[in-house]
């Protein structure tokens, strides 16, 4: 694969054990537990792991912080909500440790539902949401990046506000990338001008395909100002020595999931966004497509990521993902049950096809 493609993990801080079938492990959510994953990241050869967010959840950037100080190269790669956070606080938070840690943050800015009242926030329809999350990035960019920003918006305002300390330029590296999920209309717009990285669901191929030329087309109808929008897929990879094991398994883990006794609980419970039903829908087309693309578990309790699961042994996942690199693919978040051995596993097996 390209020198370019990037690889990271996820870390699922929730103080719910089980999740998506992991062990049921009552130290689950320590420091410690969640620092032998991001270390395990470290030594096989990883760049760092998506951490969620959700109001009910740890907090996001306190647990990408503790990680930080712990490890040497692993970067977070955190997700942020605009309701959670106004821009200037999380410009100066997000600056803070990227200026401790040497440059190794990353940002996702997630505009999906969650518990909004329950942290005193509150949002109109989808225009709204994504017109506020426009404006979150492209202030949170200007303040990186600028001194003394005054900015009027409809929903967020800054007079002669300059953070500290200033992002140091790495090479070609002016801030820490900004990525950017959604698949409606409203969210690609957003996409097309604000974000770094696009993050797709784990679609088939063609669907990839079409999402990128139409986020490329788009990007130039509405002037982008930026540097080329760059794409990224977040999905379950189930990795075993031989194909065989790697459906076998499968199977029995999405037959757990039908019995309701794999721990469905998942992120994507404050409602269904356009992207999460994309996926749901595609198990109407097969429970398996392209290759090795499993489409069961969105059947059963999977969501978001665990939706859709490329399955196979290392050489049949290496060579589907390459085919998503072919489609312009760049990062890569990838993520199997339970974690700890899965970033041993893959990064043992799978990494080294890749990169």
């Amino acid at each position: 694969m390209s020198s370019r493609s990037e690889f990271l993990w996820y870390i699922p801080n929730d103080v719910k054990a089980g999740h998506r079938g992991d062990v049921a492990d009552p130290d689950h959510n320590s420091l410690d537990t969640l620092t032998s994953q991001a270390e395990a990241l470290e030594q096989h050869a990883w760049k760092g792991a998506l951490i969620g967010t959700g109001w009910g959840r740890p907090d996001t950037f306190t647990i990408a912080t503790a990680l930080v100080a712990r490890t040497t190269t692993f970067e977070p790669l955190i997700a942020v909500r605009p309701g959670y956070w106004r821009p200037a606080n999380f410009a100066s938070s997000a600056a803070t440790l990227d200026h401790l840690s040497g440059g190794r943050v990353r940002v996702n800015v997630v505009s999906g539902p969650d518990a909004l009242a329950a942290y005193g926030d509150q949002e109109g329809d989808q225009a709204h949401r994504y017109a506020r999350t426009k404006e979150f990035m492209r202030l949170v960019r200007r303040l990186w990046t600028e001194e003394n920003v005054t900015f009027t918006g409809k929903h967020f305002q800054v007079a002669g506000s300059t953070v500290a300390p200033k992002l140091a330029p790495i090479g070609d590296r002016r801030h820490p990338k900004l990525y950017f999920g959604g698949a409606s209309e409203a969210a690609e717009r957003v996409a097309a001008t604000e974000a770094d990285v696009q993050l797709f669901w784990g679609e088939p191929l063609d669907g990839v395909r079409q999402r990128i030329d139409r986020l490329k087309t788009l990007s130039k109808a509405l002037d982008r100002d930026l540097p080329p929008l760059e794409f990224g897929l977040r999905i379950t990879t189930l990795v075993r020595d031989t194909t065989e094991q790697a459906w076998a398994d499968a199977e029995a883990k999405v037959a757990k999931m039908a019995k309701g006794a794999a721990g469905s609980w998942q992120d994507h419970r404050h409602g269904i966004a356009v992207g999460q039903q994309r996926l749901l829908d595609l198990a109407r087309q097969g429970d398996v497509l392209d290759d090795n693309l499993y489409t069961a578990p969105g059947k059963f309790g999977g969501g978001g990521a665990g939706t859709t699961w490329l399955v196979g042994s290392a050489e049949d996942v290496a060579r589907s993902l390459r085919r998503y690199e072919e489609l312009g693919i760049t990062q890569f978040v990838l993520s199997d049950t339970p974690y700890l051995s899965e970033i041993k596993r893959q990064g043992h097996q799978l990494l080294p096809l890749l990169t």
